[in-house]
């Protein structure tokens, strides 16, 4: 869409930083954004696609300004979590995984996230993964353990914590963060290669050390600058990433590129469900199905997870919450419906002040750190004002025309209420006993429609009917 006022930069908090900066893409409008996808050996749950949804409308927002976005998204396919659960299920670790690879992929068909353009497994990149840690061994930035691991020496890397803002000499043994299975000379070293043990079953792969897999660090350097190139615009992820993993991506990266890795962190809060952690103790840990089973639909859930805080603020998963989300977009729905039962002739108005505030408005939230809870307060605030306008005949702007500029962002979907059939039979009957002047069978078939959820309107082009 073209806007008729200039659009304002686009700034975004950065979390190396820790302030909000503009975006400067390398190669505007390009912008090259990675996201940490799900590790695939169980089903995805709200927490993790609160994350996901983030970066959709993260990317969203971008186009809608006019960047050319190119996304990346990995699925780890191979770490301990995956090969346990193959074994355990009697499968081959491909076969185990690309079960929940589609289950993923339906998921995000569901809640309409824009798919990525890259969607890279780390099994297919194991070969310029090996070279990728053989460069940092020749770098003296790695080195190889007793057990034929190899480990990142974090003290080859000056700048190690600058993400996470911690400092190398408090990194303390014993931390659960730093907790590692395979031998190494530094408890705060971390491997880039994993040595086959006996619970790793037939899992291995042929390399100059020993036989094994992958550290999860060195997968996603590998696939972000396979896919983006060395340095990229913006990478993404929850804010659980930011270390150790996001903090092992970059010391990896720069070792061996000797550029900077990243010029924009985005990360996304947790999310709590009725104010506690979820876990699998407290039976808490809802997948999308479960929300569907529980009678709310996949748009409810996107605009929920969306817009009840914004990204970097802890989310608090409630079903009062989800009862409010619904009946906001059953609101929107409201307003859809009743914009689609008007005649045509009606949307006179080409150029309207009051539709350029909005946008203006709407627009400058989401420009303003992906600001989309203050958005949605700018949308409410508009469909009230043109549902007075409806309800006083006024002439309105093309009303389809700012919906779809704000549905671009939120992604619930184009509305187009189609009529029942045995809804057209009663307003016809209804059309037929007004033509008669049977003034009690018109009120009597209104409020028939209204018990069954329509509102009926009477207008100089005759009624029109839409969902209530």
């Amino acid at each position: 869409m073209k806007f008729s006022f200039p659009l304002p930069p686009f700034r975004l908090y950065n979390t190396i930083s820790r302030k909000l900066e503009p975006i400067e893409p390398i190669n505007p409008p390009h912008v090259t954004m990675y996201a940490c996808g799900p590790t695939v050996y169980n089903l995805a749950h709200i927490g993790n696609f609160r994350t996901f949804l983030c970066v959709d409308l993260l990317r969203r927002a971008l186009e809608l300004f006019g960047y050319k976005v190119i996304h990346t998204m990995n699925y780890t396919d191979i770490d301990d979590k995956t090969i346990a659960a193959s074994r355990a299920a009697g499968l081959s670790l491909a076969e185990y995984t690309q079960k929940y690879i589609d289950a993923f992929e339906q998921d995000m068909q569901t809640l309409n996230m824009l798919k990525p353009h890259f969607q890279p497994k780390a099994t297919e990149h194991i070969e310029k993964m090996i070279e990728f840690i053989r460069q940092l061994i020749d770098k003296n930035h790695a080195y190889i353990g007793e057990d034929g691991s190899v480990y990142f020496r974090i003290a080859s890397f000056p700048d190690y914590g600058k993400l996470s803002h911690l400092e190398k000499d408090k990194l303390k043994p014993g931390s659960h963060i730093l907790a590692d299975e395979y031998i190494k000379e530094h408890y705060g070293d971390f491997a880039l290669w994993k040595a086959k043990k006996p619970e790793d079953g037939d899992v291995g792969w042929i390399s100059p050390w020993e036989i094994g897999r992958p550290g999860w660090h060195i997968e996603c350097s590998t696939m972000s600058i396979c896919y983006l190139g060395n340095e990229i615009d913006i990478h993404c992820g929850g804010v659980d990433l930011i270390f150790p993993h996001h903090e092992n991506e970059i010391a990896q990266s720069e070792s061996v590129t000797g550029q900077n890795f990243v010029r924009h962190w985005f990360h996304v809060a947790h999310v709590l469900v009725e104010g506690e952690k979820m876990s699998k103790s407290l039976g808490n840990i809802y997948t999308i199905r479960d929300i569907l089973e529980r009678g709310f639909n996949e748009r409810t859930l996107r605009y929920h997870l969306l817009t009840a805080s914004h990204y970097r603020q802890t989310l608090n998963f409630t079903w009062q919450g989800m009862e409010a989300s619904r009946e906001a977009v059953k609101r929107i729905d409201q307003w859809l419906s009743r914009i689609q039962s008007l005649p045509k002739s009606q949307f006179q108005l080409q150029e309207y002040e009051e539709e350029t505030r909005f946008l203006r408005c709407f627009v400058e939230a989401l420009a303003d750190d992906l600001n989309i809870t203050e958005a949605i307060g700018h949308l409410f605030d508009w469909i009230r004002h043109t549902n007075r306008m409806m309800d006083k005949g006024e002439p309105l702007p093309p009303l389809q025309r700012s919906w779809h500029l704000v549905d671009s962002i939120l992604g619930i979907g184009e509305f187009s209420v189609e009529i029942p059939p045995e809804i057209q039979t009663l307003l016809q009957m209804r059309s037929e006993a007004r033509k008669n002047k049977d003034w009690a069978t018109s009120d009597r078939i209104r409020q028939q429609l209204q018990q069954m959820g329509w509102i009926v309107q009477d207008t100089p082009e005759g009624q029109k009917a839409w969902k209530a």
